[in-house]
């Protein structure tokens, strides 16, 4: 009689076993029941077999709940000499109030993969008398002699650290710098932890980081991806949250305040047990340490305030080098490199008697990679030669900039050159304008000045004679009626 607790202890174990060796390979999101007591709490179960659950996305919100907190589960067994594994993550909510409540359709993305679950209705009644028994419960916590055994959890010391950081320590008004806000952990960190709600608190951080004074072009951080890097001859694993390159616009120092990023960080079991759990969620937040760049005005030139600073080079194209006056020719001034895109202005334009340029159409291109902001910008012009002859356009379209790699202004000029035909076309709007009768009757008309004065004293004379007309008019009229 005394081996039949062992008999039934390797009955559940078996049928335990037999469960876990069904799941293969597979993530399940497991919703709680259909309807609890407003004292009972409710549960999102995230599981995961035969894999290490890495990462997972922000549990949603449910309307008439509030969230508790997480708690993990791991299991491992061998069956008949094959190992399976089970993990497992568990939101708890709780109700605020009684009801039914609807937890619409929601994905989640586990392990970088994406998991759909359909949601469900949750009624919420009056409170119930909960059971305080759990047989399987006293059956895993209790040893051997019944004893009931507390996990004591310890908080490991983490290798990890918050970081901004930037390409330059110094730049010139104009002069873009990146600027990078990541999470470094080292290799030999042993203490696990994971990011949780970043979008929010990426709001918040972004709000005290991004200087006013500066333009903004953002890499845009969909995916934290670990890459691998070398610090003081130590290795870290770094997670880019943020990175952007900043163009300031004057020439006052910009100024990255700390800023904070709460991380959960997990206390590990002082004596893991086989079943059960072994992990106890907690918050750390890490901050990175302030961080500042000097900005210096350009050097003298009667443009500073207006040239674009980068380094750049020019791609032309032409319709044909051989034009005809009075007959269009479509030119494209493209400007391309690395710099500030965005605030490049289009060329100068000589304007005279030779050409005529019409506004340009504008188009750009921009690729934010690498931690550089490349990119082109193309100005198409329609250009109309009015004089014959031979012309160099570079006398009639240039482009100034400052490169800060040379520290120097430079000048992108035309290098295509024109060979024009035809007639002279700059007096051929006034030649061919037809005045009509009116220029016809020009040639015609009295040139001899006359005094104003008398045509105004003659006018005066008619309107009284034809007010005493009237006057007598109406004399007559009133006489003669009875």
């Amino acid at each position: 009689m005394r081996f039949q607790p062992l008999k039934a202890t390797l009955f559940v174990l078996t049928s335990l076993f037999s469960l876990i060796g069904r799941a293969q390979n597979n993530v399940q999101i497991i919703l709680g029941p259909d309807e609890i007591g407003e004292n009972q709490a409710w549960t999102i179960h995230v599981s995961i077999s035969n894999e290490q659950l890495k990462s997972y996305d922000n549990f949603p919100d449910i309307e008439g709940f509030r969230k508790r907190g997480t708690s993990t589960q791991s299991q491992t067994s061998i069956v008949n000499g094959q190992m399976s594994s089970t993990q497992g993550v568990i939101m708890t909510y709780t109700p605020t109030k009684q009801g039914v409540f609807t937890l619409p359709a929601f994905k989640m993305k586990i392990n970088g993969q994406i998991i759909s679950s359909s949601g469900k209705k949750i009624k919420v009644s009056p409170p119930v008398q909960v059971q305080s028994r759990d047989p399987f419960r006293s059956f895993f916590d209790d040893d051997a002699f019944g004893t009931k055994r507390e996990t004591e959890f310890v908080d490991v010391k983490e290798d990890a650290f918050l970081a901004l950081t930037t390409n330059r320590d110094e730049v010139y008004v104009g002069e873009g710098f990146t600027s990078t806000l990541s999470f470094y952990v080292s290799e030999s960190n042993r203490a696990p932890m994971q990011f949780h709600d970043l979008g929010p608190q990426l709001s918040d951080i972004l709000k005290k980081l991004r200087p006013s004074a500066c333009w903004e072009e953002n890499f845009n951080i969909e995916n934290i991806e670990g890459e691998t890097v070398s610090i003081a001859g130590k290795n870290y694993t770094q997670y880019k949250i943020y990175q952007a390159a900043y163009y300031p616009l004057n020439n006052k120092q910009v100024d990255f305040p700390s800023v904070g990023l709460e991380m959960i960080k997990f206390k590990v079991a002082k004596n893991p047990s086989f079943f059960g759990q072994n992990r106890q969620e907690d918050f750390k937040t890490f901050y990175s340490k302030p961080k500042s760049v000097k900005v210096k005005d350009l050097p003298p030139h009667p443009l500073h305030d207006v040239v674009a600073v980068g380094d750049y080079r020019l791609e032309e194209k032409i319709s044909s080098t051989a034009g005809e006056t009075g007959k269009s020719l479509a030119f494209d001034f493209n400007v391309y490199g690395e710099g500030n895109i965005s605030a490049i202005e289009k060329p100068a334009i000589q304007k005279g008697q030779i050409f005529d340029f019409f506004e340009p159409n504008i188009r750009q291109n921009i690729n934010r990679e690498n931690g550089r902001v490349t990119g082109t910008k193309t100005f198409s012009y329609f250009i109309i030669p009015q004089e014959p002859g031979r012309f160099d356009l570079k006398d009639y379209v240039q482009w100034v900039f400052f490169n800060p790699k040379t520290k120097a202004y430079d000048t992108l000029k035309s290098k295509v050159s024109l060979a024009i035909t035809g007639e002279s076309k700059k007096n051929e709007f006034i030649g061919s304008s037809d005045g009509g009768s009116f220029y016809d009757r020009i040639s015609l008309a009295d040139n001899t000045l006359k005094s104003s004065t008398a045509g105004t004293w003659k006018k005066i004379a008619m309107n009284i004679f034809m007010l005493l007309m009237l006057g007598a008019s109406a004399w007559l009229m009133f006489k003669k009626a009875p």
